[in-house]
């Protein structure tokens, strides 16, 4: 799969670590041009280093910022073929406890994120008479949930639905929007932040048997951004081991 992305320029928001760090490693292995936004600067720079990217300082909450991250791009690289919108927050409130000011900046950075990258790029792509847009949803939300995430599933399910109207709305220009849902990845901040035990229960729950990496998410990402996706848009592609489809607990057969 070397050179799928030969002399295309991507930049990936949220592409420092985890899913959006394996996104970048992984278009930056395919020949594209990488720049990153993040707010994780020693992260983010060392990760840009290593890639022979870009590292940008963005908060994909402000309007500014988003706009700043691709004029910077473009003057680096000359261009933008691919935006992938991958900054997300996930804090664990229950509904009854969620303040309105949690809500908002659950809201802002996951699907107003979306929204304003989209805007930002849109020029640029609109001049070129074609580009890629990407986000990262859930499938948290669009098909499942859990107590505690009113506000995320809220705003993964709202991406779907904006994935659905920029596409119709930029296919007269040859833009592509297109998105993908991943199922429990196992990122930095998983390992981090949650007990061996927790993640062995959350790999058990999975037909598949193991919960996914970035890089799995990272190549569901590569096929939409390539060639190969050109007639391809307003969907997205799950990436969940498999964890949607069990009607009940028992569901292993095992074979002999």
């Amino acid at each position: 799969m070397t050179n799928r992305l030969k002399d295309k320029v991507a930049l990936i928001i949220g592409g420092a670590r985890g899913i959006g760090g394996g996104i970048a490693r992984r278009f930056a292995q395919a020949g594209a041009s990488v720049a990153l936004a993040d707010l994780q600067e020693t992260a983010g720079a060392e990760l840009a280093e290593d890639i022979g990217g870009l590292y940008l300082h963005a908060d994909i909450s402000r309007a500014e910022d988003a706009e700043r991250a691709v004029a910077e791009t473009i003057e680096r690289f000359g261009r933008l073929d691919i935006l992938v919108q991958n900054a997300g927050i996930y804090p664990w409130t229950l509904i009854e406890q969620t303040s309105p000011e949690e809500w908002d900046r659950v809201m802002k950075v996951n699907l107003g994120g979306c929204f304003l990258a989209a805007r930002a790029a849109l020029p640029q792509m609109k001049k070129q008479r074609s580009g890629r847009m990407l986000f990262t949803s859930s499938i948290t939300g669009p098909h499942v949930t859990s107590p505690g995430h009113g506000h995320y599933s809220a705003s993964k399910a709202g991406i779907n639905g904006f994935i659905r109207a920029a596409a119709l709305e930029f296919a007269g220009y040859g833009i592509t929007v297109n998105g993908v849902e991943p199922g429990n990845i196992l990122t930095e901040g998983m390992k981090a932040h949650r007990s061996p035990d927790f993640i062995r229960d959350m790999a058990e729950a999975v037909p598949l048997g193991r919960l996914g990496t970035p890089e799995d998410v990272a190549n569901a990402f590569l096929f939409l951004a390539s060639d190969e996706a050109a007639y391809i848009t307003g969907t997205t592609i799950v990436v969940d081991g498999g964890q949607l489809l069990p009607e009940g607990g028992d569901f292993r057969i095992m074979p002999e």
